[in-house]
């Protein structure tokens, strides 16, 4: 019995699912389907140009699965480009990686990375190296030793005090 698939991580979920040809109607066409994890090695192969063992690491499968998943998605985007087929992505066998938010201080602009891609040098946007890590989805809470994991009703909870329990007190006495 073969053994079941590794659940894929995958950093991005596609802005678009629906390629075709243009001027031909979609109940004319043929389609091809590229699942969201072979989107995402292509992502990282082709488009960052990652060497296969960085990627493999990335989507935390092995370098010859990665391997494999690549060359299957090149095989089906080859096809749909070269025989006229529309390419729909979908489905797959993958799970959203965890993300961190950063902000640059200089633009306001706001944006996700990987968690275990490192820290980026500078903003996107504006090119600034003033970034931080925003406040919203930082993936821990403040002053815990337990690291990752405190959602709500855990640790610092907006609007509560320390504890979650009770309006947050007002530095110039008072309550919130």
């Amino acid at each position: 019995m073969p053994r079941p698939p590794l659940c894929r991580h995958v950093a991005q979920e596609p802005g678009v699912t629906y390629f075709k040809p243009r001027g031909v109607p979609i109940t004319n066409l043929e389609q091809v389907v590229l699942s969201v994890d072979e989107l995402e090695a292509l992502r990282l192969a082709d488009k960052e140009g990652m060497y296969q063992d960085q990627a493999a690491e990335r989507m935390k499968i092995s370098r010859p699965t990665f391997g494999r998943v690549v060359e299957t998605a090149r095989r089906k985007v080859a096809e749909a480009l070269v025989e006229g087929k529309a390419l729909r992505i979908e489905g797959g066998n993958f799970e959203m990686a965890d993300l961190r938010s950063f902000q640059c201080t200089e633009c306001g602009h706001t944006w996700q990375v990987v968690f275990g891609a490192g820290r980026p040098a500078e903003c996107p946007n504006c090119r600034s190296r003033n970034i931080h890590r925003a406040a919203k989805g930082r993936g821990w809470a403040r002053g815990s030793a337990w690291g990752r994991g405190a959602g709500p009703g855990r640790g610092m909870h907006e609007g509560r005090g320390r504890h979650g329990r009770g309006p947050r007190a007002n530095p110039q006495g008072g309550n919130a």
